[in-house]
């Protein structure tokens, strides 16, 4: 299971990036490298750039990044910014992202939960596969669906991108 959580809190002044996982988790030795652009898990190439860029965007904005992790358990990122920072990066299509994750994973559960002021929206992908019953989640209609409604359901909460 994969938790994604946006929470814009303006009256406080912070913008905070969670990502919640329940995978393999990290040695205490890959963690304490992880934020180090040549420490990547992957094969095909020996950069990995990722944390070592959401790291920096959240510096950059009077904010930081910690990372926490147990093998076995999972692990837990949360990144914060300064909400009106005007080094703050625009997070870009979130929906077009948690349905691509969604749909190129679907035997993985996403949680997907943005928080603003006006209120909150959580989309969770094992709720929409019992509405969907036999569809598909990859079926690019199901995903132009899903797409419109987190946008539409984001509007609602006043998220504007």
């Amino acid at each position: 299971m994969i938790e994604i959580t946006i929470d814009e809190d303006k009256f406080n002044n912070r913008y905070v990036l969670t990502v919640k996982d329940n995978g393999t988790g990290m040695s205490p030795e890959v963690l304490a490298k992880v934020t180090d652009p040549y420490t990547t898990s992957r094969k095909t190439r020996k950069v990995g750039l990722g944390i070592p860029l959401l790291k920096l965007n959240s510096e950059l904005a009077n904010g930081n990044l910690q990372i926490t992790s147990e093998l076995g358990v999972g692990t837990n990122l949360i990144a914060t910014f300064e909400f009106d920072h005007i080094d703050r990066v625009p997070i870009g299509d979130i929906a077009g992202i948690v349905v691509m994750l969604a749909s190129m994973n679907p035997n993985l559960e996403f949680i997907y939960k943005h928080i603003t002021p006006k209120g909150e929206y959580i989309f969770d992908t094992k709720e929409i596969k019992v509405v969907l019953d036999d569809l598909s989640i990859q079926d690019l209609s199901i995903q132009k669906y899903l797409k419109e409604l987190i946008e539409e359901n984001l509007k609602d909460i006043g998220y504007d991108r």
